[in-house]
């Protein structure tokens, strides 16, 4: 069935943030724009859902960069949803709090002046080191023109391979021997997955210091910005059509010129944009068209871990509101607790509340976040459930996500020891999960995995052999709100001169 003759200038196949962000770029322009997505709801990892009265976000429970005059507060003032976002920004001194296996806590303050007095108070005697750190990172920082919405002459983002081959975990212990120092650095790694083993020091200090640069959480829920988007797109006369899973894609003469869905509609038009992980891109357009050493080097690489996320409801004024994110950790060796032994998950927990429109003493709920790998979840793999497409995974599912919510709950309980007073309703995702809601084959968190040991070996370009397909999202840069968004830029830029729109971007600043 043909859903329309209607010839788009681009039809962008998922509805994450850098899908979203393209198709408002493009649309802003005057191109003819159509999302198509195959969830019931748009964002990827901003979607939300609501139990017990109370929203809970899947993937996306505070964002960066948000300050004034910061990169991502200017890229949403310029696609004009910044004065409808409805914010909280965290405290000053304390935006996250590392708790180390003895039960000592350490600050992380927003701004690099309250980041080095809060370290100080802990680390006097670490001065030297702690503004070694910071000068290195705002340094890295610098070093990405398009980070900071700066357009240098024939540079690509990922043209400083000498510098994105540094490790992160060597060059911490480079700075100081004090091992509590260490481990407070790189506590908050669970925001990029870091490991000792490959994580580099670019992706450390693109990401730490966004949030040093204006943390915040999105009241009542992340979906706000998608839907925002969406609202944008609308308002520009570009389509979002969700329950549209794409599935195949029609060629003449090397291009494509349309797209099938799952739904048994065809969507015709002249350039395409893929926001799904590059495996996947290759699957749905065709692996007949890709050079066999791209399909290789793609399949080869790892991506990152997934999770299991545990979601709690409270009782009323039961539980405290934190304005602020824990990173508690049981073991030594913060970055080392990717490769885990199940007798002893969790090692590493996330712990946040969410806010809601003013804010009171009480929270309504707590999301926590631990890593889980995919083989926990495998014997399940063959399941799909997703609102849209809705089945059971059986009783042996069920009983490892309840074995799985008591393990995290009891790690709780060593932090909060009158918690399970204050809960009302448990729920939790797995790595299945994130699997059929966004789409990477082992529900990976950030898609995939940098390794400074080869870092060109990861590198993806937005554009693809297929003369009229693109890639746009986290893939390309670095992942996170901010990440994906500034891989929609380099998505562009291919349509749109770069120093054009970064100055159109400047000049509302």
């Amino acid at each position: 069935m043909k859903e329309t003759n209607k010839q788009y200038d681009f039809i962008v196949v998922g509805s994450g943030i850098g899908g979203l962000v393209s198709s408002v770029l493009l649309a802003m322009e005057g191109h003819s724009v159509l999302v198509l997505e195959k969830n019931h709801q748009v964002g990827g990892s901003l979607q939300v859902f609501s139990r017990d009265k109370v929203v809970f976000d899947t993937g996306v429970h505070y964002i960066g960069s948000l300050d004034e005059g910061e990169t991502l507060h200017s890229i949403f003032k310029y696609l004009g949803i910044i004065d409808d976002l409805s914010m909280k920004r965290l405290d000053d001194d304390c935006f996250d709090l590392i708790r180390l296996p003895d039960g000592s806590t350490y600050k992380h303050g927003q701004g690099y002046t309250n980041f080095k007095i809060g370290l100080l108070k802990k680390f006097p005697e670490e001065e030297q080191a702690i503004d070694t750190y910071i000068d290195r990172i705002r340094a890295i920082c610098k070093e990405f023109p398009l980070y900071n919405l700066e357009v240098e002459e024939g540079f690509s983002y990922i043209d400083k391979p000498e510098l994105m081959s540094e490790s992160a975990y060597e060059y911490i212990q480079s700075i100081t021997r004090n091992e509590t120092l260490q481990s407070v650095l790189l506590g908050n790694g669970l925001l990029y997955a870091g490991e000792s083993k490959t994580t580099p020091l670019y992706v450390l200090a693109l990401i730490v210091n966004s949030y040093l640069k204006g943390s915040y959480r999105m009241e009542n829920g992340g979906s706000q910005i998608a839907k925002l988007l969406t609202k944008r797109l609308h308002s520009l006369g570009g389509r979002v059509l969700k329950r549209q899973e794409v599935i195949s894609a029609n060629y003449e003469n090397g291009r494509i010129i349309s797209v099938n869905t799952k739904a048994g509609n065809e969507f015709y038009a002249t350039q395409f944009i893929s926001n799904l992980h590059p495996r996947q891109t290759v699957g749905v357009f065709g692996k007949e068209n890709f050079r066999p050493a791209y399909r290789t080097r793609l399949n080869k690489l790892e991506n990152t871990v997934s999770s299991f996320m545990l979601y709690l409801s409270f009782h009323k004024n039961s539980f405290p509101y934190l304005n602020y994110n824990m990173y508690s950790y049981s073991q030594n060796g913060v970055w080392d607790t990717v490769e885990y032994d199940q007798n002893h998950w969790p090692q590493a927990l996330f712990i946040c509340t969410s806010a809601l429109k003013n804010q009171g003493e009480f929270a309504d709920s707590l999301s926590v976040m631990a890593y889980m790998d995919f083989k926990e979840v495998e014997q399940w793999n063959s399941t799909f459930n997703t609102v849209s497409n809705s089945s059971e995974r059986g009783e042996g599912y069920t009983k490892f996500k309840r074995k799985k919510e008591q393990q995290m709950i009891k790690k709780l309980e060593q932090i909060f020891p009158d918690i399970r007073k204050a809960i009302k309703g448990v729920y939790c995702s797995t790595p299945l999960t994130y699997k059929d809601y966004i789409g990477t084959d082992d529900g990976a968190l950030y898609g995939l995995k940098k390794d400074f040991n080869n870092i060109m070996h990861s590198k993806i370009n937005s554009k693809t052999r297929v003369l009229n397909l693109f890639l746009t999202g986290q893939n390309l840069v670095f992942h996170g709100v901010l990440g994906a968004t500034i891989g929609a830029l380099v998505n562009s830029f291919n349509f749109i001169d770069d120093r054009y729109l970064i100055d159109k971007i400047n000049n509302l600043k």
